[in-house]
């Protein structure tokens, strides 16, 4: 498959198709809509990298991430640069902003740069494309989303041990009314958060729960924080899908002169440095980000005898952070 044959599929010409490939913003609309079609129904993988690869093989890992305005994902992406440059690889790496399109755009080109790996550490994975990452044979490393398979490894986080953590300290100090403030939460590993927080407060009888959502950024949180209390609601605690979004919901209740953690306790979870260092100081679960970095780049590195990656799940337990934005439920008159 070729540039020419979507040009034709698409009744456009090859430097259109190259304008969309390299997301030049001069393509119309409807015309960026054409190209595209022709290249899923093609499955079209440019070859981006044919010449300086001629006799010899790739030494570029490819990272796709959702969000790059969440240090969560800079800070993998980090330790897979520099370990990979460490080796003698360089890294590219693309951000969806969980728009699903974007993502099936980005392994595209990934696969047309003939990379030697993949990370994906993203949450907007479809089956179909996970399918044709697999049939690609470029060894892919997932974060979070599907299951293990020829030259596909997995790496996941047991989130439900970590929300447990959570709602137990919580209910320990005395809270019954718990808010969850997500995002996106038809994803997978947004959405086992949610339902992580959903399933521990049904085993406890006491505890109720309402949520809100919104963007994955800090003004997301504080929008979330606005719709769960807009109707009058006043949970004694907030449970934050990730830090960022937590100091979003420290901004909005200190506007409202709701003093944390005196009057309503919140958490996060990620633990990323942010969560350190806003006031006040986040209780959340710790997730290793440097040593998932560590191990994304293993298993994408060849390896003498055998394939780069192998059929594995690896999976990892976070830790409970206990800081200053969590306290006793208030006593009610």
């Amino acid at each position: 498959m070729n540039l020419e044959q979507v040009a034709r599929r698409a009744k456009v010409s090859t430097a259109t198709v190259s304008r969309v490939l390299n997301n030049a913003s001069v393509v119309k609309g409807s015309t960026r809509a054409r190209v595209v079609k022709a290249i899923e129904e093609l499955k079209y993988h440019p070859n981006l990298h044919a010449r300086s690869l001629a006799g010899g093989k790739s030494r570029t890992i490819g990272v796709i991430v959702s969000n790059l305005e969440n240090p969560f994902f800079f800070d993998i992406y980090k330790v897979i640069e520099s370990d990979a440059h460490a080796r003698g690889y360089e890294v590219v790496m693309a951000n969806t902003d969980y728009r699903p399109e974007q993502l099936v755009t980005s392994v595209r080109l990934m696969i047309g740069r003939r990379v030697a790996g993949l990370a994906m550490i993203v949450s907007e994975m479809a089956p179909e494309l996970m399918e044709e990452l697999r049939d690609s044979r470029v060894p892919v490393v997932f974060y979070d989303v599907g299951a293990p398979r020829a030259n596909l490894t997995s790496i996941r986080v047991n989130y439900r041990r970590g929300i447990d953590k959570v709602v137990d300290y919580l209910h320990s100090l005395g809270h019954r009314r718990v808010g969850f403030v997500g995002h996106h939460s038809i994803l997978g590993p947004i959405n086992e958060r949610m339902k992580a927080v959903m399933d521990a407060v049904a085993r406890i009888p006491t505890l109720e729960v309402r949520t809100a959502a919104d963007a994955d950024t800090m003004e997301g949180g504080r929008h979330a924080a606005r719709l769960l209390l807009a109707d009058g609601y006043r949970p004694t605690a907030i449970v934050s899908v990730n830090d960022v979004m937590a100091v979003g919901v420290l901004r909005e209740l200190r506007e409202r002169g709701i003093r944390v953690p005196q009057d309503m306790s919140v958490t996060g979870f990620d633990n990323v440095k942010l969560s350190e260092f806003c006031y006040p100081a986040l209780t959340t679960v710790h997730i290793p980000r440097e040593q998932i970095g560590h191990i994304i780049c293993e298993s994408l590195m060849p390896k003498a005898g055998k394939s780069a990656v192998a059929e594995t799940e690896i999976m990892i337990d976070p830790d409970f952070v206990l800081r200053d934005s969590t306290g006793p439920a208030p006593v009610e008159g």
